[in-house]
């Protein structure tokens, strides 16, 4: 038997689930949505992903597109809000990656690059690996 918390509405519900032959009994729910939770995170869990990517001309450029300015053009473009230099965008990912794919798909964020300007929401990685998950930008940097 497991025990668990709904995270899917804000009421929280304790749920406890427990394997018979090949049913899942699920209690403790207040709506059918807790059940379908309980089951997803029992069979297959999943999270969204939320990393940093790097800044800079090198490597694969995202929508914003490659670009040839020097690092000062860049370095002056890029301070906004108090923040002065920023060397990551912050990332997530458009949907909840399998659990046992994090470390791989972290690891391919690690490594992108992309250049100023970003838009809040730009593709950053597309359909990562035949998942349909994309690589989102979490913010907008001029």
């Amino acid at each position: 038997m497991r025990e668990l918390t709904c995270i899917v509405c804000p009421i929280g519900c304790r749920l406890t689930a427990e394997e018979k032959g090949d049913e899942l009994v699920v209690a403790g729910n207040r709506c059918p949505r807790g059940a379908v939770y309980a089951a997803e995170e029992i069979r297959a869990p999943k999270r969204v992903l939320t990393a940093t990517c790097a800044l800079g001309p090198t490597g694969s450029a995202g929508p914003a597109g490659a670009c040839s300015d020097s690092a000062e053009a860049v370095r002056s473009r890029v301070r906004r809000r108090g923040m002065c230099e920023p060397r990551r965008l912050p990332v997530k990912s458009s949907r909840a990656c399998p659990k046992e794919r994090l470390d791989e798909l972290l690891a391919d964020i690690y490594v992108s690059r992309t250049m100023p300007p970003v838009k809040l929401g730009d593709v950053i990685i597309a359909n990562w690996k035949g998942t349909g998950i994309d690589v989102v930008a979490a913010r907008t940097l001029d």
